[in-house]
């Protein structure tokens, strides 16, 4: 670097100027900083875009006039956000986080993902492939060796074309397993070495909807990281995205997580299957998952070669408009519109998340009262903003849990059930953790 006195007349010194003016055109035209993702975990989501004021008015307008008549004047118990380049058009938060109490909903009550928590496991799965430090043509008996499922590899799980069973069907037999204990990741791996439950097809050869498979993708990452999985997304995901309601429910925060319930009403008890996560049990609001949106745009975090081959249709032994990507359902449109996004369905909560990647148009929907309008809502508010087609019904998105628990019916009067009490350790109100063998140990590994 060349220093000048301010009171000596650069015109006496052409080469100094000349040396100058050329320092600073180097420094002008100097490369942009690199947008390819790095190991640092400060992830920046994008600024929101601009949005022209009469548009804005006018998305907000018929978006209001959308979900009033569609969604909120029938029974809905909810939160709602729409957003367009990041900018939030229409967010409404409608009744009760709990009906019991009639706490009034806010923006920072975390509702269950059901389903929709897979995009989240999916993503971390190709962030370590992005790191090196998995390959989505591994093999899970790369982690886990003597599984009964050859063949079977970590994009087979990805994209649901692994061919093994659900453990929500396998797990509810009786008398293989005790109801009255919370079923966790590590009793199903288990429960797969013991039992050793066959496959429903040979690997890759078609689609089949398997909560098992993102169970093994959340063990897989605890494996690779040696961090439990609810540690390892809030350290790498939740906190650097600032998502600070969003969280991986366990057992323990059974007593402080936000309930369900029918579509009446009746309070949604917990059930054996509740502790199990990487297929669901993600905690989230429409504010955070509006910033998880918006930073897979950035490509800070993910970039945007492993983006495409998640948002690829792997699944094309038929015709459909209905596909699968690697933690996403894709609608694909004759027109070549394409939606990624994930629907679900535990109990009451009825979560939708649709990402418009045309428009950058961001639809949010969560509910923790069972209304089956949520999913034909979220699929017609499409073509407020482009031409979508979304003429039919397809509510059929739900995904489809086997419940074993039955709601609590109404008390008299029509009142609902008094809240339970809450849960202590030396009341023993939790079912006791099952015990596995030296033999079963072997099934517990990260």
């Amino acid at each position: 670097m060349v220093y000048f006195c301010l009171n000596t007349p650069l015109l006496k010194y052409p080469f100094y100027l000349l040396l100058f003016a050329v320092t600073i055109i180097s420094c002008n035209n100097s490369a942009p900083a690199s947008q390819e993702p790095s190991d640092s975990l400060e992830y920046t989501a994008s600024a929101p875009g601009a949005i022209a004021e009469k548009e804005r008015k006018e998305l907000s307008a018929r978006l209001g006039t959308f979900f009033d008549e569609r969604l909120v004047g029938k029974g809905f118990n909810g939160s709602i956000l729409v957003a367009k380049e990041g900018n939030i058009l229409y967010e409404k938060y409608v009744g009760y986080r709990d009906l019991r109490l009639k706490d009034p909903l806010t923006d920072t009550t975390s509702f269950h993902l059901a389903s929709t928590s897979k995009p989240f496991t999916g993503m971390a799965t190709l962030w370590l492939v992005q790191q090196g430090k998995l390959s989505l043509d591994d093999s899970i008996q790369k982690f886990f060796p003597g599984l009964p499922y050859p063949g079977v590899t970590v994009k087979l799980l990805l994209n649901h074309r692994s061919g093994i069973p659900n453990y929500v069907y396998f797990m509810a037999d009786k008398k293989l397993w005790d109801q009255k204990r919370f079923v966790t990741n590590p009793d199903v791996l288990a429960f797969i070495y013991r039992e050793k439950p066959a496959r429903s097809f040979k690997p890759d050869t078609r689609f089949s909807y398997s909560n098992t498979n993102y169970v093994l993708l959340a063990a897989i990452i605890e494996k690779v990281s040696g961090k439990p999985f609810p540690d390892y997304l809030k350290e790498n995901l939740f906190g650097p995205l600032g998502m600070e309601h969003t969280y991986v429910y366990t057992l323990k925060d059974s007593a402080t997580a936000t309930h369900s319930f029918d579509a009446g009403g009746g309070f949604w008890k917990d059930d054996f299957l509740e502790g199990t996560y990487g297929d669901k049990n993600v905690y989230s609001t429409p504010r955070d998952m509006l910033k998880w949106d918006q930073a897979l745009y950035t490509n800070k975090f993910i970039r945007q070669s492993l983006l495409d081959t998640a948002f690829m249709p792997y699944s094309n032994e038929t015709r459909s408009i209905h596909n699968y990507g690697l933690g996403w359902r894709l609608l694909m449109l004759p027109n070549g519109k394409k939606i990624v996004y994930h629907f679900g369905r535990w109990h009451g909560f009825t979560p939708a998340f649709a990402r418009l990647i045309d428009e950058k148009a961001t639809i949010i929907i969560l509910g923790n009262k069972f209304n089956r309008n949520i999913y034909n809502s979220a699929h017609k508010a499409y073509d407020i903003f482009g031409n979508y087609m979304q003429d039919e019904d397809d509510g059929e998105e739900a995904e489809k849990v086997q419940e074993k628990q039955s709601p609590v019916k109404k008390t008299p009067g029509d009142k609902l059930p008094a809240p339970p009490a809450k849960k202590t350790a030396d009341k023993g109100t939790k079912p006791a953790a099952k015990k596995i063998s030296s033999s079963k140990a072997a099934a517990k590994q990260k």
